[in-house]
């Protein structure tokens, strides 16, 4: 069996803050509820494209993401076009949402896929982006701006370090 044939099925994020959570995921990012539940204290919602489930929120976090802690590093969106990412940037931005970039940034140098990189309530890493369509978009040097260092002299894709 090899690896190549998975893809991936859903993605579960824990939350501080179902309520929040939900109304980010839903009324800026536009997914579709198609499920909540509850078990003891711990709340859920299944969040989906319409067709499919794409996102689990779990209410059981006691803190907002931490960067330094192993697991999820980002999670990306594939968007139809660029100025589909400029739409949802629109969004983001009357939202109040915290940008790690300014802008649509490309991937790396010279790449023609890129797009923009933000956080959710809770502090976790999205990104929208485009395979192409992003060409001459800047592609920032080493970290994000919400990090302290540059990473050692090299230059690391716009979606790598914190």
């Amino acid at each position: 069996m090899t690896a190549t044939t998975l893809r991936t099925g859903h993605i579960g994020l824990s939350v501080t803050d179902l309520d929040h959570s939900l109304a980010f995921y839903r009324d800026v990012l536009g997914f579709t509820v198609t499920g909540e539940g509850k078990e003891g204290e711990s709340r859920f919602a299944f969040l989906g494209d319409g067709e499919r489930l794409l996102l689990t929120l779990w209410q059981q976090a006691g803190q907002a993401f931490d960067a330094t802690r192993a697991g999820l590093h980002h999670l990306a969106f594939e968007a139809d076009s660029i100025e589909q990412v400029r739409e949802y940037e629109a969004a983001l931005k009357a939202y109040g949402a915290d940008f790690a970039y300014e802008g649509v940034v490309a991937h790396r140098e010279g790449s023609a896929s890129g797009g923009i990189f933000f956080h959710d309530p809770d502090g976790t890493r999205l990104e929208i982006f485009v395979p192409t369509g992003a060409e001459g978009a800047p592609a920032p040097w080493g970290r994000s701006r919400s990090s302290e260092a540059k990473s050692g002299g090299q230059s690391a894709p716009t979606c790598g370090f914190f």
